[in-house]
């Protein structure tokens, strides 16, 4: 994609997210991409720049997988792209059948995610998708997830990644792509 192009369709993303002070509590400014979703040419872009990294970085996906709840609005967007499968990563008891799942601490206690046991077969390659990275937690414990089932994470891909919190950090062992840095 030419650098123009790639250019006006990060500028189109960003006109698309909102910002709303002291969400959910104060001091925290909380990013909101629901916009995106009713903007066709701003989902449309998102899903180009996903699919263009994911063709240079990794030319060999196997599955998508996406985090409860917005990278289920991503997701499978880009598997239908790629012509790979999707699957969703969600909080305990939110699957039906046999599941693996992985707890991991927050900041103030602890959390559970889950995949229903037949979602990844070992040896197969996964990009993960969230709509945002901020202390990276909930991504790392996805990623040791899928590990745990014998997937190869590739990579982790997030439409906005706010520096500050540094999750970048937490995902050390993995490739992070994001489209806009706040």
């Amino acid at each position: 994609m030419a650098d123009g192009a790639h250019h006006e369709k990060i500028e189109l993303i960003t006109r698309n997210i909102r910002t709303f002070p002291d969400f959910p509590v104060k001091g925290i400014n909380f990013k909101d991409v629901c916009p995106i979703l009713k903007e066709p040419s701003a989902l449309s872009a998102v899903v180009d720049l996903f699919e263009e990294q994911t063709k240079q970085s990794f030319p060999q996906v196997d599955i998508i997988a996406g985090i409860e709840a917005r990278g289920f609005l991503f997701g499978p967007l880009l598997a239908q792209r790629l012509g790979v499968g999707f699957v969703p990563v969600r909080k305990k008891g939110k699957l039906p059948g046999p599941t693996v799942s992985l707890s991991y601490a927050l900041e103030y206690g602890v959390d559970v995610l889950e995949i229903q046991e037949d979602a990844v077969t070992a040896g197969q390659k996964v990009v993960l998708i969230d709509d945002l990275l901020a202390t990276g937690g909930t991504m790392h414990a996805s990623c040791k997830l899928l590990e745990k089932h014998q997937a190869e994470v590739l990579g982790c891909f997030v439409v906005i990644k706010l520096k500050d919190l540094k999750g970048e950090e937490k995902l050390h062992d993995y490739r992070v792509f994001s489209l806009l840095q706040c």
